[in-house]
């Protein structure tokens, strides 16, 4: 069985109560809700929260919901949790609850590469990189790629040196940016969330390095698929465009 977590708590630091903001009339992780919902090859959708409000608003729309922990340091310990209440449960994708035009393509498609017969334990997604400003940008999260398409490197500054030249990037494409969607096999990760955190998850601020630091392999699927995430209130109008994009297709 394939269960989308849709981790959403209230108390960010930018942006508090965040999953219940209104975007094209409803709250955003009912946004995030939907799209999951269209996937063909998820089957089933929960949000995992430890916030009533957002709990209630979930279930007013339908979600099924998970009440988690209020110390959880990250959404990958809330979506643990989850696993932990649900044996019959075998792969997991963890879906960022602040994405509400998450491509249900892009949710098929990691989940056809996790459910693979050769995958690995964890698989994630990026785009091409071809911004020479996000490229130097510590908030644009740079992933470097092995021949075969696993993940080598994650960091937020500006690597492989050379990827631009005259603000344009080489080609082919050395570097791309990290989409912060994640399939897990089930036992992957109730190791990974055991493990402590890693040096350098703690110096660049990225969890997915404590998997490489431990010799995991991450499989890392290249896609044109592009989904912009609601960090501020600023971030409001571009989400809203991305919506009104993809739900005209």
């Amino acid at each position: 069985m394939l269960l989308a977590v849709i981790p959403a708590r209230w108390a960010s630091t930018r942006f508090p109560g965040k999953p219940l903001r209104p975007i094209a009339g409803k709250p955003l992780v009912q946004h995030v809700w939907e799209r999951c919902r269209e996937s063909r090859r998820v089957d089933a959708v929960v949000i995992a929260t430890d916030d009533g409000r957002i709990a209630n608003a979930a279930k007013s729309f339908g979600a099924d919901v998970a009440l988690t922990s209020p110390d959880h340091p990250s959404g990958t310990d809330r979506l643990a949790e989850v696993a932990r209440q649900r044996s019959d449960v075998t792969h997991f994708l963890n879906v960022q609850g602040d994405e509400p035009a998450v491509p249900p393509a892009l949710i098929d498609l990691l989940a056809d590469a996790l459910l693979a017969d050769s995958a690995p334990g964890m698989v994630t997604a990026a785009t091409p990189l071809r911004d020479a400003e996000e490229y130097a940008n510590p908030n644009c999260v740079k992933a470097i790629l092995t021949a075969n398409g696993d993940a080598l490197y994650f960091s937020r500054a500006p690597i492989p040196h050379g990827a631009f030249a005259n603000g344009a990037p080489i080609q082919p494409p050395r570097v791309f940016r990290h989409q912060g969607i994640y399939g897990y096999a089930r036992d992957f990760l109730l190791r990974f969330v055991a493990w402590p955190p890693s040096p350098l998850e703690q110096t660049e601020r990225l969890e997915q390095l404590r998997a490489l630091e431990n010799g995991a392999r991450i499989r890392v699927l290249v896609t044109d698929f592009a989904s912009p995430g609601v960090d501020s209130p600023d971030d409001i109008p571009r989400a809203e465009a991305a919506l009104a994009a993809l739900l005209k297709k």
